[in-house]
Formats: C-alpha cells, sequence, structure tokens
C-alpha cells in the first residue's frame, strides 16, 4: 500500500501558525531559508493582522507545508506520491524534489502579490455543500454573465464545491443554490477570486518568471492540480505550477486517482485537517490523518506500517 502527502491551500491558515510549529533544528533551518529568500523574518508573516494579506497567507502556507514534510521524512517516513491543493503544489513540487524551495518562497510571494493586485477588494470565494457538479454547474449558468462573470473553481468532492467571482455575483449564487437543495453555502476566508479565468494574467506572468527557474524530474510523483494525472518531468509541473491559479482545481479527481494507484493513508500536512476530512469522506477504505490532529511521530510510524504492509 502507497502514502501520500498533501499540502493544504488557502483557507486553512491560522494565526501563529508559524510560531507554534516544534521545537527542532530542522524547522529552524526552514524558517531561516524562507526568511533569507523574503529579506525579513518570516515568522513576522503569520499575526492574525498580517494574515489578512493573500501574500503572506500563501508564503505561511508554503513554509508550514515544507516543515511537515522535511519532519516527516526526517523521521525515515517518505511518501510515494504529492499532491497539493492550490498554492499547495508550490509545497508538493518542493517535496517532489523538483523545485528549491528558496525558489518556491519568491514564486509564492510574487503569485500572493499578483492576486492581490489584480482584485484587491470586492471578490471572493463561496464553499457549497450538497450539490453535483452537475446541478450546480446548471445553477451557475443561469447567473453568470459576461458582465458578472462567476466560475467553478474547486471540484473538492462529489458534493463539496467552490465558486469565485464578485462577492454580490457569490451572495445571489448562495441564496439559488440553498433554495435548490444546498445543505450549505457560505464565503470562504479568500479576498481573490481564484482558480477561474479571472486570473489568467497572473498565470501569463507566473509561467514567464518560471521560464528563469530550473526545474528537475521529481524524484517522488506529483499529483497535477489540472489534470488530475501524476506528473513525472519537471517541464510538466512548472506548467502547472503557473496555470492552477486560473483553472479549475480537480482535487477529487486527483485523490481518486491516488486511491486507484493503490493510496491507503493520507497525511495532510499542517496547518488545518480540511483535505482529510475530503479523504475521509470519500474513501471508505483508505484512512486520512493530519499533523494538526495525530502530531509527527504517530504519523511517522503509520507511514511505516502502511509501507511495510
Amino acid at each position: 500500500m502507497s502514502t501520500a502527502f498533501l499540502f493544504p491551500g488557502q483557507g486553512s491558515q491560522q494565526p501563529h501558525m508559524l510560531r507554534h510549529l516544534p521545537d527542532h533544528p530542522l524547522v529552524t533551518e526552514t524558517l531561516a531559508e524562507a526568511s533569507e529568500a523574503l529579506n525579513e523574518s518570516v515568522v513576522l508573516w503569520d499575526t492574525e493582522l498580517k494574515l489578512r494579506s493573500t501574500i503572506a497567507v500563501q508564503v505561511c502556507l508554503l513554509v508550514s507545508g515544507v516543515v511537515s514534510a522535511r519532519l516527516l521524512m526526517e523521521e525515515k517516513a517518505v511518501p510515494d506520491y504529492v499532491a497539493g491543493h492550490s498554492v499547495g503544489a508550490f509545497g508538493a513540487a518542493v517535496v517532489a524534489g523538483s523545485l528549491d524551495f528558496r525558489d518556491a518562497i519568491r514564486l509564492v510571494r510574487w503569485r500572493g502579490e499578483w492576486m492581490e493586485k489584480a482584485f484587491p477588494k470586492g471578490y471572493g470565494m463561496c464553499v457549497v455543500v450538497g450539490l453535483s457538479e452537475k446541478q450546480l454547474s446548471k445553477l451557475i449558468e443561469g447567473h453568470s454573465t459576461k458582465e458578472k462573470p462567476v466560475y467553478l473553481a474547486n471540484i473538492n468532492c462529489p458534493r463539496q464545491m467552490t465558486i469565485a467571482g464578485a462577492i454580490p455575483d457569490l451572495r445571489n449564487l448562495m441564496e439559488t443554490a440553498l433554495a435548490n437543495g444546498a445543505q450549505k453555502a457560505e464565503l470562504l476566508d479568500v479576498s481573490v477570486p481564484s482558480h477561474c479565468p479571472l486570473l489568467q494574467d497572473v498565470s501569463l506572468r507566473l509561467d514567464a518568471e518560471l521560464n528563469d527557474i530550473s526545474f528537475r524530474d521529481p524524484t517522488i510523483p506529483y499529483i497535477g492540480n489540472q489534470t488530475a494525472r501524476a506528473l513525472k518531468k519537471g517541464e510538466a509541473i512548472k506548467k502547472d505550477l503557473a496555470w492552477n491559479v486560473s483553472h479549475s482545481v480537480r482535487w477529487h479527481e486527483s485523490m481518486s486517482l491516488l486511491y486507484e494507484l493503490g493510496t491507503r493513508l493520507f497525511v495532510e500536512m499542517l496547518p488545518g485537517n480540511v483535505l482529510k476530512r475530503l479523504v475521509n469522506n470519500a474513501f471508505s477504505t483508505a484512512r486520512a490523518i493530519s499533523i494538526s490532529g495525530n502530531g509527527i511521530k504517530t504519523a511517522a510510524i503509520l507511514v511505516d506500517r502502511t509501507r511495510t504492509n
């Protein structure tokens, strides 16, 4: 049986998430690397005030994810696959061995800056629970116009999806979704309309910047956000990182692929347990855990047991 490390995306952030990391030399080293790439202490970025910025959120999530994986691998818990949700894909690419951590820090900082500048206010995302992709897509077709577009952004599991667009348009769609059988529809703690064509210009800028950065073929297979396929070439991972911000994240298809490949233990990196819940709800014969809930030592033991079975 196989193990996959999962790297969470925006929405999983927590105040003081970096200050609550374990007291370990690898943590100190990773924080120092990030701070050097940023030219300031990254620990100053995890306050409640700072985390109102997309830039700080994405950088802190990258650092937390990479720290988690490094601590696990120090315990000889090495994954068979890696996958990251949205900005979590950058952490997955680092751990896969395709992208240097310091390059990832700089790229994620630029990504957040460009996203924030493109839509400084009035836009965001909402989650809808209880409708199928077909049902929700039909509602979106009825609401979206050229002047007021809304988009299906993330397919997280068969009946949990996110929508991106302007806040008033999202609120209208949420009301319609609830009137048509949705169990829940609410705005997310995300200040930009990610994973839709509104951010195509950000993808174009990322694509240009990534051409100047060296990517290696991964030593651990990386599951792509857009295609939900195992990517085994550095160039393919480069394109996935550039364009995932303006394309839907087909997360459930990615998890289904991992399950088909024999993955039975999914380990969510810090912080939070959103991805853990999605896996446990979708696959009854798999097990998903989170570092935040189980800790490094327990997770490492479970990885070892899974690989020897």
